[in-house]
């Protein structure tokens, strides 16, 4: 369970330090872009503990070519037969990329050990392995940030709440997400074994409060910038050329084409 929540932050002090915070991260990717950097950003948490809102803002001014959101299905018959780790190996960067991980090869430690989607000794290995996996992509050069999202069970419940009655968020809520609630003690210890196992030094987890979503995103994107040596890369010097004059080019009628309706017209 999270701590006390505190005081939901005003909205415009949120907005004006969230643009703030989005334009470092374009100069964060720009960095990453011009050194070469491979850099894996990973979201975990509770189901409505935020993840999804905060990877949104995240990702809302960076370029899809350069950062790209992993959110992998359930393994298809031919992955469960795979290497655990071997579908997610398959979504790591290559030089001057960012992937940012919605859930990653932690379901492992979460739903599946918690609901018995994988055996007692494929969750053992995983405790076993995912330390080595880790170490292994750090020695390799990669940047590996690990943030876990706390929320309370109340805030949880209340975000499922909200999230029955409004249409435009009811794709959220799946019956999975409601039966974390019957399972709360039970995913509460998971995790505190999941971190007993892999908060290691070359990749440590960073827990991020969020019963208030504002803060929650704040403190997350601005941790993740502090926590890197990137610097401001000068962009390319760029000059609008002049149009050049007309060579008598002149469009078709427009009733030859076929034009959306004027809805805006009758609002």
């Amino acid at each position: 369970m999270a701590g006390k929540k505190a005081a939901t932050l005003p909205r415009k002090v949120y907005e004006t330090e969230l643009l703030r915070l989005q334009t470092e991260l374009v100069k964060l990717q720009e960095w990453v872009r011009a050194e070469g950097a491979r850099l894996v950003v990973i979201f975990e948490g509770r189901d409505a503990a935020g993840k999804g809102g905060t990877i949104k803002r995240v990702a809302e001014h960076l370029n899809p070519r350069v950062a790209r959101i992993a959110a992998l299905p359930k393994p298809t018959e031919r992955e469960r037969t795979q290497w655990y780790f071997q579908r997610y190996v398959e979504q790591l960067p290559a030089a001057g990329e960012i992937v940012l991980f919605d859930r990653s090869w932690y379901n492992r430690a979460g739903v599946e050990h918690v609901m018995g989607f994988c055996t007692k000794e494929e969750y053992q290995l995983f405790l076993r392995q995912c330390p080595i996996f880790e170490r292994m992509l750090v020695e390799d050069g990669l940047l590996l940030r690990k943030y876990w999202f706390s929320v309370s069970d109340v805030e949880q419940q209340e975000r499922f709440r909200r999230r029955l009655d409004d249409p435009l968020r009811r794709w959220k809520l799946s019956p999975m997400d409601l039966e974390s609630i019957t399972h709360w003690e039970a995913y509460s210890r998971a995790k505190d074994e999941m971190l007993v196992h892999t908060d290691i030094r070359e990749a440590p987890w960073y827990v991020v409060e969020s019963d208030d979503k504002r803060r929650a995103r704040l403190n997350m994107i601005a941790h993740l910038l502090d926590s890197l040596p990137y610097r401001d890369v000068p962009p390319a010097v760029l000059e609008l050329p002049q149009r050049p004059r007309s060579t008598g080019y002149q469009r078709p009628p427009r009733d030859l084409q076929t034009y959306v309706p004027d809805h805006a017209a009758n609002l």
